[in-house]
């Protein structure tokens, strides 16, 4: 290599060395077969606690086989754009039976389907934000997607502090905007508490503002239909607009929109993650129908009444002095021990065990607050839970 060459490389490995300096190095595991808590990784039999998968939907019988005959039934791929010929069938009865599932909270409801949610936020957020007389308020412990949209949209931008409402009302009262956008995450994902939806939604309205709901982590366990944070919080207004992920609980992949017609028919029309992707393959639309009637249906009742029992068994079986539970009454369940060396040790220790438990670091918590993410899923058994309760009180006893 040239000595320009060698000094662009060389550039990049004082950046590399500087995140191994401070323990933030990441690095990606490789499993063999479906999604489930019994894995095998990196050629090792592995429990996992650190699926999205909450109600074990990945790896579910119909929705493979629904998987099998969208594919027959449409083909591979998709071919194109939404706006140039991408846009199925399939698409169409996704975001027919989405804007029927959300109608109960929001005012003359339709849906859009997009690729990711990270996609979905970047939508939102820059073809609501595209004017530069508007003004986003974001929730200080926002997913990267929200505040990568914020950034990428003209309004202006201001940070509320966690779960402050009298804060943001404040703000709100001080702005002159002309179009006001709130935004927050229903469940925190690395924290697994709820928004207070009812008092933003409230504070929104005598405001005059959107209230946009990012419910990734609640959409399908969240609320008696699994219908998500909306459902939970019997809420409904046409200030309302809802992302839900259906890679997660739905156990699929792409995401939705879901808002009164006209904010889609906006949507449609300004937001570039939409206009400018090919559209997700039809056959994942197709397996999404059948993962929908499962989640509203005795099953995914069962399912998610047997995941809270879970939260329980495992919450009651810990026993901590110095690491701390945070309350969370979702399947996100951190642990928090501080330092980013402590958390990898940890993470490494249950890893010996055959337990899969991530550590996870700034900057995706703050610095101070490294913490291993456990998650559950209802494909956990009660024994999978006590197991891994009397690894986590053991570890603790033994850290320095």
């Amino acid at each position: 290599m040239d000595l320009i060459a060698n000094d662009l490389i060389a550039n990049v490995r004082r950046k590399l060395d500087a995140l191994a300096a401070h323990s933030l190095i990441r690095r990606r595991r490789v499993t063999d077969g479906a999604c489930a808590p019994r894995q095998t990784v990196d050629e090792r039999d592995m429990l996992a606690f650190c699926s999205n998968d909450y109600l074990g939907l990945a790896a579910h019988p119909q929705v493979i086989e629904a998987l099998r005959e969208g594919a027959s039934l449409y083909g591979a791929g998709s071919g194109a754009s939404h706006l140039v010929s991408g846009h199925s069938r399939a698409h169409q009865l996704l975001e027919d039976k989405l804007a029927e599932w959300m109608a109960p909270n929001l005012v003359e409801a339709r849906a859009l389907s997009l690729c990711t949610g990270y996609m979905a936020n970047l939508a939102i957020l820059t073809a609501l934000g595209q004017d530069a007389d508007a003004m986003i308020f974001s929730e200080a412990l926002n997913h990267a997607s929200l505040i990568d949209g914020a950034r990428l949209a003209k309004a202006g931008v201001s940070v509320y502090p966690h779960g402050d409402v009298a804060a943001l009302e404040a703000m709100l009262v001080a702005s002159s905007a002309a179009t006001k956008i709130v935004v927050t995450d229903s469940v925190f994902s690395m924290d697994g508490n709820l928004a207070p939806l009812p008092e933003l939604l409230a504070v929104c309205e005598r405001h005059g503002a959107w209230l946009v709901v990012d419910d990734a982590h609640g959409f399908g366990v969240l609320g008696q239909n699994g219908r998500g944070a909306l459902e939970h919080f019997g809420l409904k207004s046409p200030n309302l607009i809802y992302m839900g992920t259906l890679g997660k609980a739905a156990g699929v992949g792409g995401a939705f929109v879901a808002a009164h017609a006209s904010v889609i028919e906006l949507l449609i029309q300004r937001a570039r993650p939409y206009i400018y992707t090919t559209a997700a393959p039809p056959a994942l639309a197709h397996a999404l129908l059948a993962s929908l009637a499962i989640i509203g249906g005795e099953e995914g009742a069962e399912r998610r009444a047997h995941l809270a029992k879970l939260i329980d068994t495992l919450r009651g079986a810990l026993r901590f002095e110095r690491w701390q539970l945070p309350v969370s009454h979702t399947a996100i369940q951190p642990v928090i021990i501080g330092s980013n060396d402590d958390a990898l040790r940890a993470s490494a220790s249950l890893h010996e065990q055959g337990l899969w438990v991530p550590a996870i670091r700034p900057p995706t918590v703050a610095p101070g607050t490294a913490r291993l993410r456990v998650t559950l899923c209802a494909s956990h058994t009660p024994d999978d839970v006590t197991r891994l309760a009397h690894a986590l009180n053991e570890l603790e006893k033994a850290a320095p």
